[in-house]
């Protein structure tokens, strides 16, 4: 079996309940198109979780996934394109992020 990496990302929305509400049942039915894209990139699973306007996205990918080379993928990626501009409504940028940075990478302090 191929090894398998783990990713852990969190990003921020808009502090707005309704906002919020919106957000999550978007992604109830997250269009066909990003799920491809996401599955293309060596994305094996991903899953984000919610508290506040907080959220939480682990991604569990293949030994051939890169943060880079799924950035180019979204980049040539119309509906992707479409997904992240709709996205961005609801989100907001962490303090601290880079111009241009959603998601923000976390980094390992602990493991059992």
């Amino acid at each position: 079996m191929a090894s398998t990496k783990k990713y852990c990302l969190f990003c921020d929305l808009k502090d707005d309940n309704i906002l919020i509400e919106a957000y999550i049942e978007r992604h109830k039915n997250v269009w066909q198109e990003v799920l491809d894209s996401i599955k293309a990139s060596g994305i094996i699973n991903m899953e984000i979780y919610n508290k506040g306007n907080r959220l939480f996205m682990i991604i569990e990918a293949d030994a051939s996934f890169s943060f880079e080379a799924k950035s180019k993928l979204d980049a040539n990626n119309s509906k992707v394109q479409e997904w992240e501009t709709l996205m961005w409504k609801y989100q907001q940028k962490v303090p601290f992020a880079k111009e241009g940075e959603k998601w923000i990478l976390l980094d390992t302090i602990f493991k059992l």
